[in-house]
């Protein structure tokens, strides 16, 4: 991207990702137990550590699927897979969970600067998958509510090109004011700042907030069709794209198996959806996203990022967890750069 100034290049990360670092328990249930748990489909949800521990009980009787989860991680991770330089900052609990966060993410090839809580446990996402591939997600924070500016690695995050961050952690005031500090860090060195608004219940509780954060401070913004319409107060997902483009460098609006549409100054790039056998959608935004943003650093057109992202981003789609199975490592090998 010929926005990152020739300082950067010399740069020691290409991404830095802050988010909630949270295990993933794939659940995959039939449509009446949704019913049952009286939960909405497709919808996101912070639920208590004592009702994600009810939910559990009741679906014990059903496999479930541990696997590294978390906006911003996911992204992280897809990135890396490509060959981006990566880190990852949040905190997780003092447990086995949190070890094997930490373990499974350096294992990946992403460095970590994952803090410990003493207390509270490991975060986690019971993601409930019905057979039409819907995700419904349940999050509870655990550790990673108590991310502060003590956990920030300035030196990590002014040493990168891009911070990516996750509308997640912009709803609650501390969260809030440890991402707005690691924002101004990055803006001071030259930093490009991505976001993903993340979920449509949490734009519309906080759109006035949200649009003033994208408006002075970020460089790019990811959202799906419905958080685009959502944060754009419109009703059609190109109107969106044009209106939340007035506010940052580059939109992104990801229109799920129509394909995407990037709006970059005045030009817009349409792009191909690629057709895969579905095994689930969760995780398939993030590694699109992780596609676009190692493109920028590649100084990539953006038709070719936007073909790119969207290939991989489809790979997960048949994938069975939130990132690329192993079996699909291949397909990625040409599009790798460092």
């Amino acid at each position: 991207m010929k926005n990152l100034s020739k300082k950067a290049e010399q740069k020691k990360w290409d991404i830095v990702g802050m988010g909630n670092p949270l295990l993933d328990v794939v659940i995959n249930i039939e449509e009446e137990m949704l019913a049952e748990l009286k939960i909405k489909k497709g919808s996101m949800k912070l639920i208590s550590q004592s009702e994600s521990r009810k939910i559990l009980k009741k679906l014990a009787h059903l496999e479930q699927i541990l696997a590294l989860g978390g906006s911003a991680s996911n992204t992280i991770s897809g990135a890396n897979l490509l060959g981006s330089r990566t880190a990852f900052l949040g905190v997780v609990g003092k447990d086995e969970y949190g070890k094997a966060y930490e373990s499974k993410m350096e294992k990946e090839g992403t460095v970590s600067h994952l803090s410990q809580h003493a207390k509270d446990k490991t975060g986690h996402v019971i993601i409930l998958i019905t057979p039409d591939g819907e995700r419904t997600m349940l999050a509870h924070l655990g550790a990673a509510i108590n991310f502060s500016k003590a956990h920030l690695k300035k030196a990590e995050i002014a040493a990168s090109k891009i911070l990516h961050i996750e509308a997640y952690q912009l709803e609650d005031k501390n969260l809030r004011q440890t991402v707005l500090h690691a924002i101004k860090i990055a803006k001071s060195g030259q930093v490009l700042v991505s976001l993903d608004l993340a979920d449509t219940g949490l734009i519309e509780r906080n759109k006035k907030l949200f649009k003033n954060i994208v408006k002075k401070h970020v460089d790019v913004v990811f959202a799906n069709e419905q958080e685009a319409m959502a944060f754009a107060d419109e009703k059609d997902p190109i109107k969106a794209l044009h209106k939340i483009a007035t506010s940052c460098q580059i939109a992104v609006v990801k229109l799920g198996e129509k394909g995407s549409l990037i709006k970059k100054g005045q030009k817009v790039f349409q792009i191909a959806p690629h057709k895969v056998k579905m095994e689930n959608t969760n995780g398939a935004g993030d590694m699109y996203a992780g596609g676009i943003l190692h493109g920028l650093i590649n100084e990539l057109d953006l038709q070719e990022a936007g073909e790119m992202a969207s290939h991989v981003s489809a790979l997960v789609v048949a994938s069975p967890g939130a990132r690329l199975d192993k079996k699909h490592f291949g397909k990625i090998r040409k599009y790798r750069k460092r």
